[in-house]
């Protein structure tokens, strides 16, 4: 009973570190770890500062469900002063001070405040700078800028003890906070901004006076322990009771680690950095973000509320003054590294800033482009009092999303191609013509047979015939076996089968025909008659009169074994029709299939060699895309012979062709029925054309909208054309 215990036990304990493990952040250098919409603003710092490394930092966390455990009560707060969209409008929550001046933060500005592709800029990327001590990064001159434009700046420290006495020492505050680096192990960079974000720039605050009332002689720089309290002076007395003996909570050890008490400035300054760097930073909640956020389980405990700040906008006002350190000394260009949180289930675009009125935004999904001869800023922001994320020239298409005002000036909020989202002035921008894209190629044949050193064009166009751009590239994949020329035209070089690729020019879509180039024995003759027109493996220019499988074979003389199969590889007997896509199959002696011809029959668009009702069926359905025509049909079905896709035109040569006013041309000449009528059918050819134009536009209308309506032509032309290779 005993061992099963231990072993149920052991279970237990392992399968929690395990679930702990695989729970815990992934950290991955390289801007090619980010999730693509962080890269485009960390490639910009890059180009900018080509020695910063960014890191990322996977914290298997989803995104709601951090924003809702952020949101609790008291977690985050804001001045009471801003504008209600920064503060928590909950009954019963809103405006009621948390600590003097201080009232929960709204969902929206902890969205704000949370998401790190809100920050991706050169000030608000140092709230994610690692916070441990590099020599060969931080320097007392880089102290002395931050704390300029306060009173620590440049400063000799001086201090009051429990008694009242001043005490002047030898030391500057850049000396103190220099010295507790080096301690603590904890940047100074990162000491000297919280201090100023802490106490503020003035020497005489409660916290670091040494002279409130029952505290005389005690300090605390960073707010240790300050909790919040609406009695007066409540969290400065909390801290400064941390500051005397760690509000009775610590043991002896943990006092003398942290120089409690904290009655000397030195004491002070040093001991908080010892307790910043022992909870927060040397265990896992290494950067500004991290200590206002707690998402990084690497301390193996709860998450979210362990937070050195509440004040939701601590650690991007931290960022701001670390910025203007780093570049005031001369190193904004040094080796920096940030460590930047991801979560799971993110948004597309970070939440807007609580200050801007969504309200006044409409949303929108414009093509533009920047109207502008040099360069155009694009800013976080609907101001120019945000920062700048990037620049766009007229050469740069973008998307709007959304467009409104702001502040009595126009700004639109816009996408990027590169995934950036940010705000540009309306003034500049233009609307880009309207950009059809091209869905699909329609090529003639999908595969050819072709005699060494013959030739055949293979036709193509794009499908919408509006798309904005037309341009196809053809490429051979093995031009020692065929080559191709821009316009489509294959020539075939020696023995082999390679494929002929056409493309749109961005390569996003793409069709191939087969090409099998053959060697025929020079004992091998196969002679035409001469009315025929031979195109590659194509025959055309047939009688239409003469279509029978006999008739064909007699216009031909070979020494070689000839038979005629339909497009669907049955045998054609010898009064059976030839019609579209039927073959003309070329064997030697052996009966070794040595090469192949396709029928085309203008018009015959079903492949039964007949020229009817059907015809126009399936040719409507193509040009309404119910079936879509390919090969040897798609070619029958243009019957203009204008290099395009079928159209309603070729419909009207059809039903003009069944109705025996104008037959369709097979070759070069035109055949018609009754020649003596031909003068009248001049004369009248306009006049027909229009009215039977008319006509064939409601047809297609009614075709389209009750294509089933005739079951017994339907189930005939469904038995028709079964197998002979349409499209769906």
């Amino acid at each position: 009973m005993k061992k099963t215990l231990k072993i149920v036990f052991f279970l237990i304990f392992f399968f929690i570190i395990f679930e702990t493990k695989s729970m815990s952040s992934e950290k991955k250098e390289g801007i090619k770890n980010f999730p693509v919409n962080y890269r485009a603003y960390l490639y910009e710092l890059k180009k900018k500062h080509p020695n910063w490394e960014f890191t990322a930092m996977y914290t298997n966390l989803d995104w709601n469900n951090v924003i809702n455990e952020e949101y609790a009560n008291d977690k985050n707060l804001v001045p009471k002063s801003y504008a209600d969209s920064w503060k928590c409008m909950n009954s019963g929550i809103y405006n009621v001070e948390i600590d003097a001046g201080w009232v929960n933060a709204s969902k929206k500005a902890i969205e704000y405040t949370m998401d790190p592709r809100n920050f991706l800029t050169e000030k608000g990327i140092f709230q994610f700078e690692k916070l441990t001590y590099d020599p060969n990064v931080n320097s007392k001159n880089g102290v002395e800028q931050i704390l300029y434009g306060t009173e620590f700046y440049n400063k000799i420290v001086t201090y009051k003890d429990s008694n009242g006495n001043e005490i002047t020492t030898n030391a500057k505050y850049s000396d103190l906070i220099w010295n507790a680096a080096v301690y603590s192990g904890v940047s100074p960079y990162h000491l000297a901004s919280r201090i100023k974000q802490e106490v503020g720039p003035f020497l005489s605050h409660n916290s670091i006076s040494g002279i409130v009332s029952g505290f005389e002689g005690l300090y605390n720089f960073y707010n240790i322990g300050a909790t919040s309290s609406t009695d007066p002076l409540g969290a400065i007395k909390n801290g400064l009771r941390y500051a005397k003996d760690g509000k009775g909570s610590l043991s002896w050890k943990e006092m003398q680690n942290q120089l409690i008490p904290w009655n000397t400035k030195e004491r002070a300054i040093t001991g908080g950095a010892v307790f910043i760097g022992k909870s927060y930073i040397l265990t896992g909640q290494n950067t500004l973000y991290l200590q206002k956020f707690d998402v990084n389980d690497d301390r193996s405990k709860n998450l979210f509320w362990h937070q050195y700040m509440t004040n939701c906008l601590a650690a991007i006002n931290e960022s701001k003054i670390i910025y203007k350190a780093y570049q005031s000394n001369g190193m904004i260009n040094g080796s920096i590294g940030f460590l930047i949180p991801i979560y799971n289930n993110m948004p597309n675009y970070p939440e807007d800033s609580p200050n801007i009125v969504s309200s006044d935004y409409e949303d929108d999904e414009t093509k533009v482009y920047a109207n502008v001869t040099g360069n155009l800023n694009v800013r976080t922001g609907p101001s120019t009092s945000y920062e700048i994320l990037t620049t766009v020239t007229s050469n740069d298409r973008f998307t709007r999303i959304k467009k409104g005002i702001q502040n009595g000036e126009r700004w639109d909020k816009v996408v990027l191609e590169n995934g950036m989202v940010g705000y540009v002035f309306q003034s500049y921008l233009k609307e880009a013509p309207k950009i059809i894209q091209v869905t699909d190629i329609g090529i003639s044949k999908s595969e050819i047979n072709l005699l060494v050193n013959d030739s055949l064009k293979i036709s193509a166009v794009v499908i919408p015939e509006d798309a904005s751009n037309k341009e196809l590239i053809w490429q051979s994949e093995n031009e020692n076996i065929a080559e191709v020329i821009d316009d489509g035209l294959v020539i075939a070089k020696s023995k082999g089968t390679t494929n002929i690729v056409v493309s749109t020019q961005d390569g996003l879509v793409q069709k191939k025909c087969i090409v099998n180039v053959i060697e025929i024995e020079p004992d091998v003759y196969v002679e035409f008659d001469q009315e025929l027109k031979i195109d590659g493996d194509q025959i055309s220019n047939l009688n239409l009169d003469k279509l029978t499988v006999r008739e064909m074979l007699a216009r031909i003389n070979t020494n070689m074994n000839l038979e005629i199969l339909k497009y669907d590889d049955r045998k054609l007997e010898d009064d059976e029709k030839i019609g579209t896509g039927s073959k003309l199959i070329i064997k030697n002696k052996d009966n070794q299939v040595i090469y192949q011809y396709k029928f085309i029959v203008y018009g015959d668009v079903n492949g039964d060699g007949n020229i009817n009702s059907l015809d126009v069926l399936v040719l409507q359905k193509h040009i309404l895309e119910i079936k879509l025509l390919k090969g040897e049909f798609l070619k029958a079905g243009n019957i203009s012979r204008n290099g395009t896709m079928p159209s309603s035109l070729d419909v009207l040569k059809l039903q003009k062709h069944i109705l025996e006013i104008k037959l369709i041309e097979q070759g070069n000449k035109v055949s018609l029925r009754n020649m003596e009528i031909k003068k009248e059918l001049d004369e009248q050819e306009e006049k027909n054309n229009n009215d039977i134009k008319e006509e064939n536009i409601e047809n297609v209308q009614e075709n389209k909208e009750k294509i089933n309506i005739n079951e017994i032509d339907e189930k005939k032309e469904e038995n028709s054309i079964e197998n002979n290779n349409v499209e769906e």
